[in-house]
């Protein structure tokens, strides 16, 4: 039976890439990376280890347990069941773009998610940005019909570690496009910028592990336009990079509106997706973009045709075409 963890073999090259990645932005784009910013990066990466770390094994467990109620039997060997695990990897990948859209839907998924996307940098140190918190939203539920469909929770955890190593590469601005049949198929880093984007057009869009037919078959899908810079970061943005607020500070805003809502509103801080308040104090993503289409729409509308002078128009003859003489 396999016995590893992709993602600890992936970290020597996750750093070597994060330094070339840093020797590029040095000559093209010096912006890309700041010093405070990179190192909450990492501190926030190091925290989501150590969580992981502790709190795994009980996923783990329960996952094993559940195991014994699977529909099909895979045998005793299922590793050796090559075709299992190409159908994992991408069965484990739609469980992930639905619980990635959870994530941006669903206030209670979002506090865990939020600082994934609170840097208004994206490089590659970004995507280090990872939950300590997702134990606590119960996400995990999302990949249970793999269990109990059959497949064995290693192969689901190594499945899952291989779609998080794909992941990595794509927090980049040093790729401008993919080629076209590509960009059709898989997620890549102009189409995760579009997630990491916080311009109304791109919000809550491109929500892809691996593969983003996902977004293109449930119509979240957004291309990349070369019409405006993205901005990058989250809606209000932190303006610090404290390493603890940038993890809890949507809990403790979260907890903060619960505790002053009236009681019939209290579930919904909860369950509405963020941004939305009972009183309309502030805005949620389909708002922010539905402000932005009518704007938009305003400034391209046609100009309306001019009035008419006032003028009598000579009648025309209906017989020889031509107006009558005065």
């Amino acid at each position: 039976m396999p016995d590893f963890d992709p993602v600890t073999y992936a970290i020597p090259a996750f750093v070597l890439l994060v330094l070339a990645e840093m020797l590029w932005s040095r000559m093209r784009r010096p912006e890309a990376y700041e010093p405070r910013d990179t190192l909450t990066s990492l501190g926030i990466g190091l925290g989501s280890t150590v969580v992981g770390a502790l709190v795994g094994l009980l996923g783990f467990g329960l996952f094993l347990w559940l195991y014994q109620f699977r529909v099909f039997d895979f045998g005793e060997q299922w590793w050796t069941v090559w075709w299992a695990w190409p159908l994992c990897f991408v069965l484990d990948d739609l469980a992930y773009y639905w619980s990635h859209r959870f994530g941006h839907r669903v206030r209670w998924f979002w506090a865990s998610h939020v600082n994934h996307h609170s840097s208004q940098h994206y490089n590659l140190s970004t995507a280090l940005r990872q939950s300590w918190t997702g134990f606590l939203t119960l996400g995990f539920v999302f990949t249970l019909p793999l269990v109990l469909l059959g497949f064995h929770p290693v192969m689901i955890a190594i499945c899952g570690g291989f779609n998080l190593i794909y992941q990595f590469w794509i927090h980049t601005e040093a790729i401008d496009r993919m080629p076209r049949w590509f960009e059709a198929m898989m997620n890549t880093p102009s189409h995760h910028r579009v997630h990491h984007a916080t311009n109304p057009r791109y919000l809550d869009r491109n929500y892809a592990g691996v593969f983003i037919v996902w977004d293109r078959l449930f119509g979240t899908f957004e291309p990349e336009g070369r019409d405006e810079p993205i901005r990058y970061g989250i809606v209000k943005q932190l303006g610090t990079f404290n390493l603890v607020w940038s993890v809890f500070h949507e809990w403790a805003g979260m907890l903060q509106d619960i505790w002053r809502a009236p009681w019939k509103h209290k579930l919904s801080y909860l369950l509405r997706e963020p941004g939305w308040t009972h009183d309309g104090s502030r805005e949620t993503s389909d708002m922010i973009r539905e402000r932005w289409l009518a704007r938009r729409a305003s400034e391209t509308a046609p100009e309306p045709a001019p009035e008419p002078s006032g003028r009598p128009i000579a009648e025309e003859n209906p017989i020889a075409g031509t107006r009558e003489a005065a």
